[in-house]
């Protein structure tokens, strides 16, 4: 049986420091829920299928399942609780005027998926939010995900 490898690995989350000991395979996701306390972020899946687990790695919005501790040194991540910090402010106030969420569970991945889209396009078509939001709804809010994202970019609905 392999011995787990624990390390040290410093990173940014929402722009603060932080500073991890744990098993070098360790998965973002766990790091963030279980060493740092923010629990924002859900589980889903854990293989990078659903999308309840996104989060922004270096400016992009990736599945924090499945990024190991050892790939975090000096990288910057930003999640669910620091988005309204980084321009994600409107698109969440939409989120909660325009019901969006139903259970809810997967919206805090939704809400990284489309601040996503909305920094690499700002106006997207129909086409362009059907392929960037891959997350899973299980509750098919689907109409009223594109509906806000519509309209936080200022695009008729």
């Amino acid at each position: 049986m392999e011995e787990d490898t624990v390390i040290a690995v410093s990173f940014k989350v929402n722009g603060q420091t932080q500073r991890v000991e744990a098993d070098a395979s360790t998965p973002l996701l766990w790091v963030l829920r279980d060493h740092l306390g923010m629990t924002g972020t859900k589980y889903g899946c854990g293989i990078a299928q659903c999308g309840a687990c996104t989060v922004h790695l270096g400016g992009e919005a990736i599945r924090s399942c499945q990024v190991p501790l050892d790939a975090l040194a000096g990288a910057e991540v930003v999640t669910i609780e620091g988005l309204a910090a980084r321009g994600g402010e409107t698109l969440q106030h939409l989120w909660a005027e325009m019901n969006v969420p139903q259970c809810g569970y997967c919206q805090s991945g939704m809400l990284m998926a489309a601040a996503d889209l909305l920094r690499k396009k700002p106006r997207p078509s129909d086409a362009d939010i059907d392929e960037a939001m891959t997350n899973i709804c299980r509750c098919g809010t689907y109409p009223r995900i594109r509906a806000a994202i519509k309209r936080a970019a200022g695009v008729a609905a």
